[in-house]
């Protein structure tokens, strides 16, 4: 039986965790296309975050979230929570009821097209129509990938969302980046660091992490080649050729922003000599600043490719969802928190301390016992 009645945390507006309440709405029924999934797990990313506290301009001194294509979408009330686990209660028309009862993953995007290779107005589920956090979500059929390993908890399917890893695999696929090359990873302990190194190792790249040293014995088993320590940026450039043998960085993925970047482009363009690609820059965060002082003589002389990276295409959901079928994708979950506590996951993931890794979940109450609690961070 499905009720008529849920519970979900209602972003009511611009602002700071207070403008998250913790209500009783309707539950969705789903549309044509679509199917009514029971969430058991939601990722939590930092585009929440930023989209809640309005920190998406494209001019300054603008306060506003996603508008790429050309108008506000975040309309209050909204449910947010992008990255969603669970399993499908109901179907609209046009869906075969064989699909009940399947678990999935959500490819989070709201494409404008049907487009297979390009996504040029980016917007998301949780941002531009509601999301994952809440008991309920009506979503599109052909975005809510099976995914049936047993291996895999409802909360470690969570961790895999697309929201990092889609935007991990377009950082890479915009660059270009072929077997061999080397990639350094800024930012390598969060959700897109850590999908980013090891959807390197499956292209055959070859990952620098960039990262605290307290994280480096986790992300070298994860798949990174080095782990180089982000507190002592005046030497970074000598620490990347003593790790690479004195050979220029092949392409950066950015995920800092601010006055590192002038840092990371000197990792890959101090030997041109030694090239045999243009420097790469993938941008897709901004967690160091907003504003980067760079030449733009460095970047025409040296011939630095820059691209810049929001959500990525069908054909590389596609994919990703198959390595993670095949078991070639491997969560990194650090751990849950309960829907009704999204205000304490929120303080808790801006200040995460040194054994943050990975991904942590948002779990409706109702799932709680057998989805979140064996992940619980309740006591953090």
């Amino acid at each position: 039986m499905i009720p008529t009645t849920m519970k979900a945390m209602v972003l009511t507006g611009h602002g700071d965790v207070d403008k998250l309440e913790y209500q009783d709405v309707p539950v969705p029924r789903p549309g044509p296309d679509q199917v009514l999934v029971q969430v058991t797990a939601t990722a939590k990313n930092n585009t929440d975050r930023k989209a809640r506290e309005g920190l998406y301009p494209t001019k300054k001194g603008e306060m506003t979230s996603f508008q790429m294509g050309g108008k506000p979408t975040l309309i209050f009330p909204r449910i947010q929570g992008a990255d969603i686990a669970g399993r499908v209660v109901a179907v609209g028309q046009g869906v075969d009821e064989s699909r009940i009862g399947e678990r999935g993953l959500l490819d989070f995007n709201i494409y404008a097209n049907d487009r297979r290779d390009i996504n040029l107005t980016p917007d998301y589920f949780g941002h531009g129509a509601d999301g994952g956090y809440a008991d309920y979500a009506a979503l599109p059929a052909d975005q809510f990938h099976h995914i049936p390993n047993p291996e895999l908890t409802d909360a470690e399917v969570a961790s895999m969302g697309m929201c990092s890893y889609q935007t991990a695999m377009h950082m890479l696929t915009s660059a270009n980046i072929k077997a061999g090359e080397r990639v350094l990873v800024t930012g390598a302990s969060g959700g897109v660091g850590t999908a980013l190194i090891q959807l390197c190792r499956i292209m055959g790249a070859i990952p620098y992490a960039l990262s605290k040293q307290d994280k480096g014995a986790a992300l070298l088993e994860l798949g990174a080649e080095a782990v180089l320590d982000r507190s002592d940026m005046d030497t970074f450039v000598d620490r990347v050729k003593a790790e690479t043998g004195g050979k220029p960085i092949d392409a950066v993925m950015d995920l800092v922003g601010g006055e590192m970047t002038d840092v990371f482009i000197d990792t890959m363009i101090f030997d041109m000599n030694a090239r045999s690609t243009y420097p790469r820059l993938s941008i897709a965060g901004a967690s160091g600043g907003n504003t980067s002082e760079i030449l733009w003589t460095r970047i025409y002389l040296y011939q630095v490719q820059i691209f810049g990276v929001s959500h990525g295409t069908r054909e590389e959901a596609d994919q990703l969802m198959s390595w993670i079928r095949e078991g070639q994708l491997k969560p990194v979950l650090h751990g849950a928190f309960r829907l009704s506590d999204l205000h304490r996951a929120e303080q808790y993931f801006v200040n995460r301390g040194s054994n943050y890794l990975g991904k942590i979940v948002i779990v409706p109450d109702s799932q709680w016992e057998e989805h979140g609690k064996p992940w619980s961070l309740e006591s953090a």
